[in-house]
């Protein structure tokens, strides 16, 4: 790439386009948009897009790897259904979360729950419903056996680790140093110990170490060690280790220069650790947690152009949606330097004349940015401006109520 040449987006081909107009559902964006009240801004998830995800994914792993979807990612009841029929199991991370999944074809028997801070009336709804509680402390484990004997029900249960490593080059550390999030590594075995002398059902682990990462030698080197980790715990444990989460991790492409992940490396390399860990644990289901990677893919935000204008030479797209909806996109969710994520006009599409714009939101503030000096067709007032990658993170990641704007729609076609 010469010196003046600026990094580019992955390209979105999840989506087609036919003249000039983007397509999802086999609809165009603008007929989606007319059926919407009061033309507000619209999420929409592309079920499509998501079984050719989930499908291909099935397809590059090791046949032992079981598929499991992290609701948090994208909790929309009619996506959720949707979900229930393409993975083996849900992880959820709270209450309203689990109200969702056990509303849908999945089994209780691979639901599990992770999450710091659960309440005993959460610990109590879970025992309740027999979903698997994921261990985050020494303490909730002895909540749980608690409540399991007021209820007369063993809790099922499983000790989340804090590993003593995290995944390198990760958008978001879960594992490794000093965590809110599961049992140091080292006290494991000792909890194990105490586990094993309570009304406890024990089911296993869950090693999760980090999220949205783009490297595949990391995620090999993570798969490693958790490998490794789980079979030294397994010696300490009470009772068969009947599952064993090894997180998710794999991440998609925001940004510009990004590409997606090649899966060909990471399979490889769990089909090489596999028989080393069946030795010790031959009857173990292997899970991996993905949330991102399912869905993110598969979202557009959709919002329109209501007014441009210029200022001291540079031009803006005033549109109805912004970060109050799409949080992520604005660059006020995680992002230490501002990138833009993929932005199109859906009506469109391919255009060749082209200007560089600044796309914005409603709100009475300046971190209402969507896109940041990006170059786009040529946009007029009426105008649809889309964000890819939205399927993730986005509607319920949002400040909704933020200066009590309209919220946003969703759809799943």
């Amino acid at each position: 790439m010469s010196k003046k040449e600026a990094p580019k987006h992955a390209s979105m081909d999840q989506f087609k386009v036919s003249d000039g107009h983007l397509m999802t559902g086999g609809k165009r964006i603008e007929e989606l948009a007319q059926s919407i009240p009061d033309d507000v801004p619209f999420y929409v998830y592309d079920k499509a897009v998501i079984s050719a995800t989930v499908e291909n994914l099935k397809k590059a792993l090791p046949s032992d790897i079981h598929v499991h979807y992290a609701i948090k990612a994208n909790p929309m009841p009619e996506l959720v259904s949707y979900m229930a029929g393409l993975v083996t199991g849900f992880d959820l991370a709270s209450v309203g979360e689990m109200c969702v999944a056990l509303n849908t074809s999945m089994s209780a028997e691979h639901i599990s729950f992770a999450g710091p801070a659960k309440t005993d009336g959460e610990l109590t709804e879970a025992i309740k419903a027999g979903v698997t509680i994921n261990l985050e402390s020494e303490n909730e484990m002895r909540r749980a056996h608690r409540i399991g004997e007021k209820l007369g029900i063993k809790p099922k249960v499983a000790i989340r680790v804090n590993p003593d490593y995290d995944l390198k080059a990760s958008g978001m550390k879960m594992g490794g140093g000093a965590k809110q999030f599961g049992i140091d590594a080292e006290r494991v075995p000792e909890t194990l110990k105490e586990l094993g002398s309570l009304d406890l059902e024990f089911r296993g682990f869950h090693i999760f170490w980090g999220s949205q990462n783009l490297r595949e030698e990391s995620i090999m080197e993570a798969h490693e060690k958790t490998f490794n980790l789980a079979a030294q715990l397994a010696q300490s444990a009470p009772d068969t280790v009947k599952s064993l989460n090894i997180g998710g991790g794999l991440g998609i492409p925001y940004f510009p220069g990004e590409t997606r992940l090649n899966l060909e490396p990471i399979s490889e390399n769990l089909d090489n650790l596999l028989p080393t860990l069946r030795a010790s644990l031959p009857d173990t289901e292997i899970v991996t947690e993905l949330g991102r990677y399912l869905v993110g893919e598969s979202g557009l935000y959709v919002c329109r152009v209501i007014d441009k204008k210029v200022s001291r030479g540079e031009t803006f797209l005033v549109t109805n949606g912004g970060l109050h909806h799409h949080l992520s996109a604005s660059g006020n969710f995680g992002q230490v330097i501002r990138k833009n994520y993929p932005v199109a006009i859906a009506n469109k599409m391919g255009e060749k004349e082209q200007e560089l714009v600044n796309v914005v939101g409603p709100l009475c503030t300046p971190l209402d940015l969507l896109g940041n000096k990006m170059l786009l067709p040529k946009a007029e007032i009426g105008d649809l401006v889309v964000i890819y990658q939205s399927g993730a993170y986005g509607y319920t990641a949002s400040p909704h109520l933020f200066l009590s704007h309209p919220p946003p729609e969703q759809l799943l076609v």
